[in-house]
């Protein structure tokens, strides 16, 4: 059997956490890079794999899926030999979904539309009103973070892998120097989430070079 391909882009958070997903789970992936600024996920190719033109997307044997989220999920279900990532449990496996919403709909959407102007050269930096957002989901993350160790409980799960990614690779525009949960759970993810060292890190370098070509356009 071909290993699972992934098309992402190194510096993207829902690429990264895909990625970390399958270390955590010991599975090896067929990495494909998609150049986001140039427009790769346009292609004629591309656009036929996955017409949402996003990245990850999977492609398992001939299996396609797109969204990190439900990758992730079926990574764990497919692939892995325990629950913890993704729990049986229906409770637990609830908190868990609700925190992957939350990342969604909430502190990802935020992010993004933070930057999107930024990427696109209409500013230089985030607007007052983009960075006040970002940190009222900060102040719900960190009430998150009062109540245990990880996101949904005494384990990390699916949650703080997506959520991590994106504050880490962001922090540089929003720090969480003021929010002291956050703080202390972002230690752990660089400490245990297997891989997230070496996976962001190499992503956030780009991400880094990306911004200073940009700003220099």
């Amino acid at each position: 059997m071909l290993r699972p391909i992934i098309y992402g882009t190194v510096w993207s958070p829902p690429s990264c956490a895909v990625r970390i997903t399958a270390r955590a789970i010991g599975l090896t992936l067929d990495l494909r890079e998609i150049n986001l600024l140039k427009g790769e996920n346009h292609s004629k190719e591309f656009r036929k794999l996955n017409p949402q033109r996003t990245v990850p997307t999977l492609d398992d044997n001939g299996f396609i899926l797109c969204n990190s989220f439900a990758i992730m999920t079926y990574f764990v279900g497919k692939y892995s030999k325990s629950d913890t990532l993704y729990p049986n449990d229906l409770h637990k496996r609830a908190i868990v979904d609700q925190r992957l919403h939350f990342s969604s709909g909430n502190l990802s959407v935020r992010m993004t539309d933070a930057i999107k102007p930024i990427f696109r050269g209409e500013r230089k930096n985030v607007s007052a009103e983009s960075d006040q957002l970002v940190h009222a989901a900060y102040d719900i993350l960190n009430e998150f973070l009062s109540e245990s160790k990880w996101l949904a409980g005494e384990t990390y799960t699916l949650a703080d892998i997506s959520c991590s990614t994106y504050i880490n690779n962001f922090e540089i525009l929003f720090p969480i120097d003021d929010y002291p949960n956050i703080s202390k759970w972002m230690g752990n993810c660089r400490e245990h989430l297997p891989g997230f060292e070496q996976i962001v890190t190499t992503g956030l370098k780009q991400l880094h070079q990306t911004m200073d070509q940009i700003s220099k356009r």
